[in-house]
Order: structure tokens, then C-alpha cells, then sequence
């Protein structure tokens, strides 16, 4: 499909500077050959504009023969013959036109084309094709370039697309894995506790199933989540574990990535409570700012035993944070820092409904 026929946008333009062409020939007419201004206009403007929608042909000789093809001689052959054949085609219907003109109105509506005018006519008509042949090429070129650089962008995107799913991967099983281990713990202590547990669990997951699938969930919706899961840890720790959540209301409805909250929940609890025979308050807070969300979640945190046991890697955050900048780019920002025995992680992303 050629860029320029099929661009209601571009295609007035074109076809007005032809018809500019078309002046200036009627001009040449008029003062080298004697014609007066209706028999050049009318052959001028008409005859240019014909040539216009035939030297768009060239786009599809180019195509024809791409860059990495040619040769000399089949450039020669292939440019050289379709500028000839264009420009004798054009110059046929034009003296065809001419004497029609001549035919119905005389010297009032046509041109008298001598010899040396036809030659003249044929040489710049090849001439104008073989422009319009490297011009082409230029366009060609440009394509190439564009198809290029959207090929790319496309792969970057799946590219993208394919990491976000191995990070997810990487979080998401965490959960599972520590819930059994409770429950497993647990039936040797507390088998009332344990069924409780197994009950919670098989309520989150019922719930998170639904979710699963969805790469954004509202805040509102990612939070009960959390309060399953704490639900479930609260059996395990009982009193040593308090929870102190302040969400307000207008981040409720706010758009954010599915089970992005719980893996921070879950690393409160095996680096902070875990580790403190008199447990702790996990925070969890939200608020909105003009157009940015602002989460945060705090534990209480023993850097001795951190330290000693070799815990606390931060593995677990550095995925976290690797897929909210698959999501947001430049415009996410999330930081954690330990600060008089309290661990905090904050969040910040763009507001979204």
C-alpha cells in the first residue's frame, strides 16, 4: 500500500504540488512554445497530475528489489526500463489528450507539440521517475527504520512481560510453603489450631484463586487478602503478634498489582516477629497524595538475630521491587530501611481507578 494514495491526510498536498508543477509548465508553454494560457493550462494541469499518480509506481519497483538483491545491472535494467516505459506511457496519453483537445476546441484548447518538444516531454519525464525511484528508496528506507524500531518495541514489551511472570513466580509460592509448615508444626501442638488454620488457608486461597488471574486487583481488595493471611499467622503466634492498620478510605478503589502486599506481610512476620520472643505490631498504612498511592508496611525487628541467623537478605524485595518496575518504569518508587529496631518498607505509585 503506497504511503502517500492511501493517506487522505498527505494525498491533498501531494496532488497540489503537482498541480503547482502543472503551472509552471503551462508558464514554460506559454513563453517557449507560443501556446496561449487555456490550451497550456489545460494541458499543463492535467498532464501533471497524470504523471504524479504514475511515478507513485516506483515505490512498488523499489519494493520489488530490495536493497540486499541488487546488482548493477539488474538496477540499470529494472530503474532504467520502468523510468522508459513510464515516461513513454505518460507522453502517449498526453499527446492522445492533446489532440482531443485539438479535436473538440483547435488551438484554443491544445498545444501544438512539435518534434522537439516529444523528445523534450520523454528526457524529463525519465528523469522525474528516476528522482522519484531514490526518493522512494529514502521512504523505503525510513519504513524499514520505523518497522524496526516498533518490532523491538514489541519484543521489549513481551520481554518485559515474560520477566514480570518469573518474578511472580518467585513471590507467590512463598506463602503456600510457610502456611503448610505452620499447619504441620502445629498438629503436634495445637490440633484445634491447626484445623483453624487449614480452614483460613483453604479461605484465602478460594479467594485468591479469583484473583490470581488478574494483574491489577483494587487496594481494598489486595488488603483482605492480608487479613486472611494475618488470620491465619495469628493462630500460630497468638498474643505475640498485633496488627495496627490504617487505611484510608479514598485508597480503597485504587488500582494496584495483585498479591504485591502479602509477600511484605509475610517477610514482617519470618524476619521481624519470628525472631522476638515478645513478638510485635505489624503496621500496614495507606494514603493517597494528589495523583500517587503512598503503602507502608512496618514490623519490629531484632538485628542481632538477623545478623546471626543470616536472614533478611532482602531477596524477597529486590523482586518486589524488580516487578513494580516492570509495571510503573521510572514512576514507582520503593525503599526499606531499619530505623530503632523498626523495619519499614514504603511505596509509591501512581493513583489509578
Amino acid at each position: 500500500m503506497h504511503p502517500t494514495l492511501f493517506q487522505l491526510r498527505i494525498l491533498p498536498w501531494y496532488l497540489l504540488a503537482w498541480a503547482i508543477a502543472g503551472l509552471v509548465s503551462a508558464w514554460v508553454l506559454v513563453n517557449t512554445q507560443g501556446a496561449n494560457w487555456t490550451a497550456a493550462l489545460v494541458f499543463g494541469i492535467p498532464a501533471l497530475l497524470l504523471y504524479g499518480f504514475i511515478v507513485t509506481s516506483a515505490y512498488y519497483v523499489c519494493r520489488s528489489l530490495p536493497l540486499a538483491s541488487r546488482t548493477a545491472q539488474r538496477v540499470v535494467f529494472l530503474f532504467g526500463g520502468a523510468s522508459l516505459l513510464s515516461a513513454l506511457v505518460w507522453l502517449g496519453l498526453c499527446l492522445l489528450f492533446n489532440s482531443f483537445c485539438l479535436a473538440i476546441g483547435g488551438r484554443d484548447f491544445g498545444v501544438a507539440i512539435t518534434p522537439q518538444l516529444t523528445i523534450a516531454l520523454f528526457i524529463l519525464a525519465s528523469l522525474v521517475y528516476l528522482v522519484s525511484l531514490l526518493a522512494h528508496d529514502v521512504l523505503i528506507a525510513f519504513e524499514s527504520i520505523r518497522d524496526a524500531e516498533l518490532k523491538r518495541a514489541a519484543a521489549q514489551v513481551l520481554a518485559r512481560d515474560a520477566e514480570l511472570q518469573v518474578l511472580r513466580s518467585q513471590v507467590n509460592p512463598h506463602f503456600l510453603f510457610n502456611s503448610l509448615n505452620s499447619i504441620s508444626a502445629l498438629t503436634t501442638i495445637d490440633a484445634n489450631a491447626a484445623r483453624a488454620m487449614v480452614i483460613e488457608l483453604g479461605s484465602f486461597f478460594r479467594k485468591s484463586l479469583s484473583l490470581s488471574s488478574r494483574a491489577h486487583i483494587t487496594l481494598g481488595e489486595e488488603l483482605a487478602l492480608c487479613e486472611h493471611y494475618l488470620a491465619i499467622e495469628k493462630i500460630r503466634f497468638d498474643d505475640r503478634m498485633k496488627t495496627n492498620i490504617t487505611i484510608a478510605p479514598e485508597s480503597l478503589a485504587a488500582k494496584v498489582p495483585s498479591m504485591f502486599l502479602q509477600p511484605l506481610v509475610e517477610n514482617a512476620i519470618k524476619h521481624g516477629i519470628c525472631n522476638l520472643s515478645e513478638g510485635g505490631t505489624i503496621g500496614i498504612v495507606s494514603n493517597v497524595h494528589e495523583s500517587w498511592l503512598y503503602v507502608s508496611i512496618s514490623n519490629p525487628m531484632d538485628d542481632q538475630v538477623s545478623a546471626a541467623t543470616g536472614t533478611g537478605t532482602g531477596t524477597g524485595l529486590k523482586n518486589l521491587k524488580a516487578r513494580l518496575e516492570n509495571l510503573y518504569g521510572d514512576r514507582v518508587r520503593m525503599t526499606w530501611k531499619n530505623s530503632q529496631e523498626i523495619f519499614r518498607v514504603e511505596i509509591i505509585i501512581p493513583l489509578e481507578h
